[in-house]
């Protein structure tokens, strides 16, 4: 039987899947805070102060990969609005 080999990804995909409901939504999620980390230290000398800086400390530059961490961290939470309706009912 042969050994897994250990992603290349950090942190790897499987314990990120754990933290969503779908491939899908961990794509969209991480594409868009991605985005904003972007926008965030796209506006940094601007002074604006509107958008949220990344809530985890990485040594990677790369705005997905803090997206990514930040999932891995419970710092982001999706919670689909189908159930955001119910628990307000």
């Amino acid at each position: 039987m042969a050994d897994r080999r250990s992603t290349m990804m950090e942190p790897p995909v499987e314990g990120l899947l754990d933290k969503v409901d779908s491939k899908f939504t961990l794509v969209t999620l991480a594409a868009k805070r991605g985005r904003q980390i972007n926008s965030y230290f796209n506006q940094l000398g601007d002074g604006l102060g509107a958008i949220v800086p990344p809530q985890v400390t990485s040594v990677s530059r790369k705005p997905l990969s803090i997206a990514l961490e930040e999932v891995a961290a419970s710092k982001i939470v999706y919670v689909r609005p189908e159930d955001l309706e119910e628990a307000v009912k």
